[in-house]
């Protein structure tokens, strides 16, 4: 490991945190009374008293997750080296004595820019460049720091096909660290972003992932060491001081550990980690570790385009979001228990990790495994925590520590560990051989992955699987509030009695998503069930809340009620507002301020996002509707038919374009757009959407071959069912009208009103 960068850049650190980060020196940081908040000390002071802990700490991942460029600091290439491949072309070189990038411009136009800072160390490296208006954006081609005979030691491109103008572009808005980097690779991070000059103040105490990272400004804690009384009774002033982890024991006997001693720290810890080891959105800069993790961040759900259905990740998603799917987790296993907190190493290697719980005699043998002792198949982590490679180069392992399943796997459409490896088997000959070895139960499988499935096919027994789920507290906390939020609009009478469940479960993720999913609700009824929310300990509830109940009417509100309903409001655009620079952002408010009835603020919003991203699909989408809603279809034509000069393959686009023909009775034109938007995408909304059109066109047959074709796309689409049985109905096709009016039972088994349409229609074929 290389040397610390403290002892080789003490001065240029020092140099670059006087414009960048806190500026009062640690000496009168330290002395900071303890009524005031407290405020960043650094990792100089805390080694005083710390040795140890900051020499594990220096020269880890956390210590080199940023660093001014030097030749001790920097791992590539930078001897005039070109790379021409796709996501370039770009030049690494060096100029009086500072090494700099020359690439395409935001315009396409060649400039040469000095290195500002470097991420990371292994297996990549990337670097930071200075732009206009404060920006440090991430470079596009990142340094592969892995072994010649690994395949590294070479310039790489991150973004293959990003171009100058797109977002993913080295100049384009999802790379700038100010918003996407900064806060998890320094200390203290504030964004600063100034929407009036689209410039960043961004500052940070240090430019790593320092010491108060975790345990807080400490400048209560120093003054506490330092005061030579220390009492403690009124503790040590520290933000956040971790529980000894007590110990976990192996009774005799036993085949698994139980944690003996202190309380664990749990998911508190977990919280701290999650920070930066989740996928979420940080809507406040006065995060501190003490504070719950929801009162600064919406962690991403289980969502269809980040994990699959039985939770493995899909896209880049941080751990924290599959290690909260543990049995591990639910059972009080931290971060801390595997990794030691300052150097980051695991503290034990191999199985000998696992075994201090695990007892090795049971579970590190063939008899459990199956593979030949010693192999490298016969490792835990080789099954229970399999890799996905994300930025080209680096194979993460997942933290779910699941158990195998092929044959779900194969049910489910999700990667099989099992056939990762014996890639000339098949999930079926895997899923015989696990059941050759263990028999054919499956016990303490969690039926969420079952429930996500159909929910994401819309099949008919969706919502009673996931009404089982979020009422299960043994399902893991993040599945249930993904159960919620999939609930959508099969709010029947069971799935309203689930989520009125879920709007007071002790787990904030749940709250959260259920807050979200009662957006559909009643406006009588959201308010009655919300209401207690927007006084919700963490702010990622009350936002959701506030959001949901923006669409209620004034009056229905009781006049005490006025001032919170306002302060609420307040919450939600100030989140907003610190995350103006991205387009998003400005999409949450326009939905809001349109949910409000503010049109002129709506589309001010829904405006700023799309030139913020001139390509995006959303804020075209967004903009158009704002704009329908205050009878503006012409201008809304305009936006869509320019977003799709741009887009033509979008489906999304040529849906919302026949939608507004439509409206316009433009009817040919808009057949034509909605029948585009069913053939690019195999999506029951679009093909329900056109085939509706010709029903209306007097297609009839056409219309409903159509409506058919997605129906099996959707095969519990409550509002399909009820428009062909109607249609049937209506031709006097009562058999086929039953057919479907069973069927739409079938999917909602708690809605009376269902029941009630089935009834009537067998009462009129009864008749006839």
């Amino acid at each position: 490991m290389r040397r610390s960068r403290r002892a080789v850049l003490a001065a240029g650190v020092a140099a670059w945190l006087a414009g960048c980060g806190e500026s009062e020196p640690a000496a009168e940081r330290a002395a900071v009374p303890a009524s005031e908040p407290p405020v960043y000390a650094g990792r100089a002071v805390c080694a005083e008293c710390h040795p140890d802990q900051v020499a594990a700490f220096e020269g880890s991942y956390h210590d080199l997750a940023m660093a001014v460029p030097a030749a001790a600091t920097l791992e590539g290439d930078f001897d005039d080296a070109r790379f021409d491949g796709a996501g370039g072309p770009a030049r690494f070189h060096r100029a009086d004595g500072r090494s700099r990038v020359g690439a395409l411009g935001r315009d396409g136009e060649p400039v040469d820019r000095e290195v500002a800072w470097a991420f990371g160390t292994a297996p990549l490296q990337q670097l930071l460049l200075p732009a206009p208006g404060g920006r440090l954006q991430a470079f596009g081609v990142a340094w592969d720091a892995r072994p010649a005979e690994a395949g590294g030691q070479r310039w790489y491109a991150l973004f293959p096909d990003a171009r100058p103008g797109d977002p993913l572009h080295w100049t384009g808005y999802e790379q700038t660290a100010n918003h996407q980097c900064l806060e998890c690779h320094t200390t203290g991070y504030a964004k600063g972003y100034d929407a009036a000059a689209d410039a960043y103040a961004s500052r940070w105490s240090e430019e790593d992932v320092s010491c108060e990272a975790c345990h807080g400004p400490a400048s209560r804690h120093v003054a506490w060491a330092q005061s030579g009384a220390r009492n403690p009774e009124r503790g040590d002033g520290l933000v956040v001081s971790f529980a000894g982890p007590g110990r976990w024991v192996l009774a005799q006997g036993a085949p698994i550990a139980h944690r003996d001693g202190p309380g664990a720290p749990g998911r508190a810890e977990a919280d701290v980690c999650a920070r930066c080891h989740a996928r979420r959105e940080r809507y406040a800069d006065d995060d501190r570790p003490d504070r719950p993790f929801l009162d600064a961040h919406r962690p991403a759900l289980l969502e269809a385009d980040l994990y699959y259905a039985d939770g493995q990740p899909r896209a880049e998603v941080y751990v924290w979001g599959s290690f909260l799917q543990s049995r591990m987790a639910a059972a009080g296993v931290t971060c801390s228990d595997c990794h030691d907190p300052h150097s980051l190493r695991l503290r034990a290697e191999g199985n000998a990790l696992c075994g201090g719980c695990h007892r090795p005699e049971v579970y590190d043998v063939p008899a459990h495994h199956h593979h030949a002792a010693g192999s490298e198949a016969a490792r835990c982590a080789t099954c229970h925590m399999p890799t996905t490679t994300f930025m080209g180069v680096d194979a993460r392992r997942e933290h779910a520590f699941r158990v195998p399943r092929p044959d779900r796997d194969a049910a489910l459409g999700s990667p099989d560990v099992c056939t990762g490896c014996h890639t000339d088997r098949d999930p079926g000959w895997a899923a015989a051989a696990i059941e050759g070895w263990y028999g054919p139960e499956r016990p303490h499988a969690f039926r969420f992955p079952e429930a996500l499935a159909s929910a994401r096919a819309s099949r008919p027994d969706a919502a009673t699987r996931l009404v089982e789920v979020i009422g299960d507290p043994e399902e893991p906390a993040i599945a249930r509030a993904t159960a919620v939020r999939e609930l959508g609009d099969r709010l029947d009478a069971g799935a309203l009695a689930a989520l009125e469940g879920a709007l007071i479960d002790p787990d904030p993720i749940v709250r959260m998503a259920a807050a979200e999913a009662a957006e559909g609700l009643p406006p009588e009824l959201a308010l009655a069930r919300l209401r207690p929310l927007l006084s919700d300990p963490q702010r990622a509830v009350r936002l959701a809340a506030a959001r949901a109940l923006a669409g209620v009417p004034p009056e229905l509100w009781d006049g005490r009620d006025h001032a919170r309903r306002a302060a609420a409001l307040d919450e939600v655009r100030a989140a907003a507002r610190r995350n103006a620079d991205r387009p998003e952002s400005h999409l949450g408010l326009a939905l809001l301020e349109l949910r409000l009835g503010r049109l002129e603020e709506a589309r001010r919003e829904a405006e700023t996002a799309l030139a913020i991203d001139p390509g995006s699909i959303p804020a075209a989408v967004n903009l158009a509707d704002v704009l329908r809603a205050q009878e503006r279809d012409d201008q809304g034509e305009t936006v869509l038919r320019d977003a799709l000069a741009r887009a033509p393959e979008s489906a999304e686009l040529h849906h919302a374009l026949g939608l507004l023909l439509v409206r316009q009775r433009r009817r040919d034109e808009a057949g034509s757009e909605l029948a585009r938007a069913a053939q690019l995408a195999d999506d029951g909304r679009f093909t329900y959407a056109y085939g509706l059109l010709l029903v209306e066109s007097g297609r009839d047959a056409e219309g409903l071959r159509t409506l058919e074709q997605a129906l099996v796309q959707r095969p519990g689409d409550r509002r399909l069912l009820f428009t062909l049985a109607t249609l049937h109905r209506d031709r006097g096709e009562r058999e086929a009208a039953i057919r479907y009016g069973r069927r739409l039972v079938e999917a909602a088994p708690g809605d009376p009103g269902a029941a009630q349409f089935l009834a009537s229609l067998e009462l009129e074929g009864g008749s006839q």
